[in-house]
């Protein structure tokens, strides 16, 4: 969860460098719908801003923005979908994914969504500009971003969340547990008497070892009396000797 919280900060401070640069950006809107003689329809989809970006754009300041907040967009379709594979909430937390990874679409049409307070980005248009060109788009991930708290919160209030090992390794350990139950249970019913019968046995020959070494020893020593004692001269009595 620290992962998750970490990314989202991420992002919340691209989108605070970017929410600086509102201005530039509907003034990239606008040179762009321009250029594309597309000066009726709201901007009302991210597919819409990557279209103007890759065949209407003629300056770099304005592909900057525009690049800018279609980064942010797919680094929030990211954090996603590596939630939607990582967590497994309930229909709450199950729903707040959805409706952003629907936000997110690239055709998904924006032009009807608003963020409401304490965000103020539809403010700072015009009537005319927040009603039927950039209301929409602008609006876009300030309500992401609250719907990612959302979940986080949420989920924070599970009793435990469950993680997913996307590489797998969970369930190999599973397939191994299961390959070496029959082992185990095979161990765990060999009768006692087996048992028994194989520790006498073991004990028996350590038993017969020991003695074997004994007389081992013992034949050693007589070995080495007998050999010492083939070296003495005849027994002769105390006293003075020619």
């Amino acid at each position: 969860m620290n992962e998750v919280k970490e990314a989202l900060r991420n992002i919340e401070q691209n989108y605070k460098l970017f929410l600086q640069q509102q201005f530039t950006f509907i003034g990239a809107l606008h040179h762009t719908r321009e250029n594309a003689h597309d000066m009726i329809r709201p901007v009302a989809s991210i597919s819409q801003v990557q279209c103007y970006v890759d065949h209407h754009c003629n300056n770099s300041t304005d592909r900057r923005i525009l690049t800018m907040f279609l980064n942010i967009c797919n680094d929030l379709t990211m954090l996603c979908c590596k939630l939607e594979t990582m967590y497994s909430g309930n229909n709450t937390t199950d729903g707040i994914l959805e409706r952003c990874k629907l936000l997110l679409s690239h055709n998904n049409d924006l032009s009807t969504i608003r963020a409401k307070y304490p965000h103020d980005v539809v403010n700072h248009l015009s009537c005319d500009e927040a009603k039927n060109h950039y209301g929409g788009v602008v609006s876009l991930i300030p309500i992401v971003l609250d719907c990612m708290k959302e979940w986080i919160a949420h989920v924070e209030k599970l009793p435990r969340p469950r993680l997913y090992n996307v590489s797998g390794g969970s369930a190999v350990s599973e397939r191994k547990a299961l390959q070496e139950a029959p082992a185990r249970a095979a161990i765990s019913q060999t009768p006692p008497s087996v048992h028994l019968e194989a520790q006498t046995s073991v004990s028996n020959k350590a038993n017969v070892h020991a003695q074997g070494g004994k007389h081992v020893r013992k034949k050693d020593l007589n070995d080495i009396e007998n050999h010492s004692g083939s070296f003495k001269g005849p027994w002769k009595p105390p006293g003075r000797h020619a």
